[in-house]
């Protein structure tokens, strides 16, 4: 129990506290919000690291806690690079707001009135934008609003950085709702922007739905959904369909580092949580591939994460390139010639805030030249912290397939990534890898294993060190080639069209380093001759420098001494004889060694088995 003495003391702190709560409510209810002028305009100067001016402030109201005050004259400047456009200037703003929130250090808006604003976003080639502050924040939140009434309000928008600008009005009011409407331009394509939703106003309940609309020649894109509530972006679903004479278009409009193609179509159903993205479905065409998959995009710790699948039941990889990068690639080719290794670009450097994992599968490659040489393709692709793994990889041929691992490492944020492979050729065989057809058969495996820096395939592989080796056998060549493979010129003229011989095996061994291969083994055995060769092949170019030396496995004929010299290119290569093999002493010599019968030892029979092993190790 209390004492008596005691009681009295307590009873006059409680009146006291109810008096002193009583005073706070009272001046909080009564407060004039207009002597926080001052304050109001230090604190956003500090927001911007720009002075912020306010040309008056004052209570609309006279006494609650649901209060309103309104704002004339707002002007934040813009930052000194943007040059003299203000960021915003607002003619005049009335916010109603919980004055009881202010005490739990958050203020609840709840319902806001704008006229005559003039909003300049501007975000320079480098990244830099107007509207992000000193302290690092930026952006517009969405969602609590019970009401937003906006009239004769502009927002302009430039962005070096994409290359697109838009002159947008902005109006809404709780009879007509709210209205977006102007144009644009991005990358040089004139469109149209039209966008609309619901008044925001505290009658509406549930979700809000938007939609909008970009128009064009060029580009057009259509998103409708819904949002949790009024204009909150982190809260809504959506699908959205575009059109493209250029995928690299759509990607100046959502940013996700999409590359350049020819005509494009795509529709997707989208949900946005906060910090992702999760596309549900996507289906579409780029010229006449088609694709379809899923992706989740995630946003943590300033890093994106993707995670998805796609599958494409038809790819041509020529759509896949604009068609002024076609004409690029033509006219490249044209100047260097035809070559095996793609001069695929892998360079890292613009993802370097990008992790994810994607699973890849193509069941029909195509292609405009006519029959493709690849049929399918399907991979894993794992990137962290730019060093991106494909395994496993499989490439599937008209005949046999490509499998094995490629990793691009650009992890130490160098220029140019080292490329490392480990790609193994099975079942295919000379015909398929010719393009068909042709007079020479046989099963070929293959396996490079090769690690060189490069921004490209080719330039990667022409840095490269490792080894190569590639393995034909049991296969048949016509007589004549075989005879002449054993530098037999008389057995050449004498077989007949329709003569045919064993290719017992076709061994083939390089050592590359830094780009240059040296050849060894390099043996082509028939049943009636064996080749040998001893030299280089040198990459990015595909040189070939080969001396060739050939004997027969029986008497010849008429067999030339000497050797053949073969250069050129992989795909191209030319067989050069010396002129003094050729010359008149030299086939008269021939002839004498076949009339006496020395001619040399036969050539011996290659242990395929065994260099095949020793290549494809």
């Amino acid at each position: 129990m209390l004492s008596p003495l005691l009681r009295p003391r307590l009873r006059i702190a409680a009146v006291l506290i109810t008096v002193i709560i009583t005073i706070l409510a009272v001046t909080l209810a009564a407060f004039p919000w207009g002597l926080l002028k001052g304050l109001l305009e230090s604190r956003m100067t500090a927001r911007f690291g720009r002075p912020v001016a306010v040309g008056a402030m004052e209570r609309v109201d006279n006494f609650g806690f649901t209060t309103s005050v309104r704002l004339r004259d707002v002007r934040i400047p813009g930052p000194a690079w943007a040059g003299s456009v203000d960021l915003a200037r607002v003619a005049r703003m009335e916010v109603g707001f919980s004055a009881l929130s202010l005490v739990t250090g958050r203020l609840a808006l709840e319902d806001v009135s704008i006229e005559g604003a003039q909003l300049n976003l501007i975000r320079a080639a480098d990244g830099r934008e107007n509207w992000r502050g000193s302290t690092g924040r930026g952006g517009i939140g969405g969602g609590g609003l019970d009401q937003l009434v906006v009239r004769q309000s502009r927002l302009r928008y430039r962005d070096d950085k994409q290359n697109r600008n838009f002159d947008l009005a902005i109006e809404s009011d709780p009879a007509a709702g709210l209205r977006v409407t102007g144009t644009g331009e991005i990358r040089g394509t004139p469109v149209r922007v039209v966008a609309k939703g619901p008044a925001i106003s505290g009658e509406k309940q549930g979700k809000w739905p938007f939609d909008a609309r970009l128009t064009g020649d060029d580009l057009s894109m259509h998103a409708k959904g819904t949002m949790a509530a009024p204009l909150d972006t982190e809260h809504m679903s959506l699908e959205v369909t575009a059109r493209a004479s250029d995928l690299k278009l759509v990607d100046a409009v959502i940013e996700a580092g999409l590359f350049h193609t020819q005509p494009v179509v795509l529709a997707a159903k989208v949900r946005r949580e906060p910090d992702r993205w999760l596309i549900d479905r996507l289906n579409g065409r780029v010229g006449r591939s088609d694709l379809s998959g899923q992706l989740t995009v995630i946003k943590t710790a300033g890093r994106t994460k993707l995670e998805g699948s796609f599958e494409s039941r038809q790819l041509d990889f020529d759509d896949l390139s604009s068609d002024e990068g076609l004409r690029r690639a033509a006219v490249k080719k044209q100047a260097v010639g035809p070559r095996i290794v793609p001069d695929t670009r892998v360079n890292l450097a613009k993802i370097g805030r990008t992790d994810g994992r994607i699973s890849l599968k193509v069941s029909h490659i195509v292609s405009r030249h006519g029959p493709s040489s690849l049929t399918s393709l399907a991979g894993t692709l794992v990137l962290e912290h730019r060093v991106l793994t494909v395994s496993p990889l499989t490439i599937g041929l008209r005949q046999g397939r490509i499998t094995g691992t490629a990793v691009i490492d650009q992890g130490e944020d160098g220029p140019v990534p080292l490329v490392r492979l480990d790609l193994r050729l099975t079942g295919s065989s000379i015909p398929a890898l010719a393009g068909g057809g042709g007079t020479v058969t046989g099963r070929v495996d293959a396996r490079a294993v090769l690690a060189g820096r490069g921004s490209t395939i080719r330039e990667a592989v022409g840095n490269s060190s490792g080894r190569i080796g590639l393995a034909a056998r049991d296969g048949e060549l016509p007589k004549e080639i075989a005879e002449a493979l054993g530098f037999d010129a008389g057995g050449a003229l004498l077989a007949r069209q329709a003569d045919r011989a064993t290719l017992r095996c076709v061994i083939v061994g390089l050592t590359m380093r830094n780009g240059s291969g040296r050849v060894g083994p390099f043996v082509v055995d028939t049943s009636q001759s064996r080749l040998d060769g001893q030299g280089t092949i040198t990459f990015p170019d595909e040189q070939l420098s080969i001396r060739l030396t050939g004997a027969p496995k029986h008497d010849a004929v008429l067999k030339l001494p000497g050797s053949a010299i073969m250069n050129g290119t992989i795909s191209e290569p030319n067989v050069v004889v010396p002129r003094q093999v050729k010359s008149v002493a030299n086939v008269f010599k021939a002839i004498g060694r076949a009339i006496t019968g020395r001619q040399g030892p036969a050539a011996q029979e290659a242990d395929c088995g065994a260099l095949t092993r020793q290549v494809l190790q």
